[in-house]
């Protein structure tokens, strides 16, 4: 169990979960600037991860800051979500001590998260990807338990997971004392847009969270249907896939460095789609 005397408890509130999240990945020197843009466009959720190979959570954290400062806002009025990683995800610039037990690794990530992003609790943690393709570990048991030590502190509001299959979703949702909130996976276009976890999700009362929408499924946009909604709607090709997925009930992730597609797609509701576009996009590309 995580010793929770170094961090007081924190009374438990209600957390929303929002329609987008900007996500931080992969911009290094740019994090700061382009997270702040987001937020100055009008996104409230923000998602990281204290795996500085391909994040730079700091940088997101000095964003934050900024815009306390600048807009007025309050820490409560946004969302933020960071991540526990193992090892092997990461590069040399480790967040723990890897020699410590995995209780211990995820309460220094935490914690570290914590200080990066100048918060005192997180609206989702998660755990970034389990420990080997196929079932769970003994690892990810104890990972995750150290996850339910801070969610029942309060220092989490909803606890996840990343990059999970679903039949490894189903054994953590059966197995663990607090179940998965939310699952945040990459979501093809082949695959029915992960019909099988979201559908898992759907009876268990699990938020799903979509990303890699565009960059995974770039053949859609080519597709005769596709583009004859494109024709109909006058929407962006990313318009439409944002918005398909928000009505198939998925909380959408975006990493543009573009402001105005950043603009582009908190709108992508203007014109709505057809119940029938629906059904013909969630089919597209999907492997028999």
């Amino acid at each position: 169990m995580t010793d929770l005397s170094i961090i007081d408890p924190l009374p438990l509130h209600d957390t929303l979960l929002p329609k987008f999240i900007y996500g931080t990945a992969w911009k290094e020197a740019a994090t700061k600037d382009l997270t702040l843009k987001a937020l100055e466009n009008g996104f409230t959720a923000i998602d990281t991860a204290n795996q500085r190979k391909h994040y730079f959570e700091q940088g997101v954290g000095e964003a934050l800051q900024h815009f306390y400062h600048s807009s007025g806002t309050s820490r409560d009025q946004l969302f933020l979500q960071s991540k526990f990683t193992y090892k092997e995800g990461q590069d040399e610039r480790l967040p723990y001590d890897v020699s410590a037990s995995y209780t211990t690794q995820v309460e220094q990530s935490f914690l570290s998260s914590l200080e990066h992003l100048g918060t005192d609790y997180l609206d989702a943690y998660l755990l970034h990807g389990p420990s080997q393709r196929e079932g769970l570990s003994e690892r990810d048991f104890e990972v995750w338990e150290a996850m339910e030590s801070f969610y029942r502190s309060g220092h989490i509001k909803l606890l996840g997971v990343s990059n999970m299959s679903h039949d490894q979703l189903e054994y953590l949702q059966t197995r663990a004392s607090i179940k998965p909130m939310l699952v945040q996976n990459r979501c093809f276009a082949h695959s029915g847009w992960d019909t099988h976890v979201r559908e898992l999700c759907l009876r268990h009362g699990i938020h799903y969270q979509g990303f890699s929408l565009l960059t995974a499924n770039t053949a859609v946009f080519k597709q005769p249907d596709f583009l004859a909604i494109m024709q109909r709607t006058g929407l962006t090709a990313p318009q439409i896939i944002f918005q398909f997925a928000l009505k198939v009930g998925m909380v959408v992730l975006t990493g543009t460095s573009n402001e105005k597609h950043m603009q582009e797609d908190l709108h992508c509701m203007k014109i709505p789609l057809m119940d029938e576009e629906i059904i013909t996009i969630e089919q597209l590309m999907m492997t028999k």
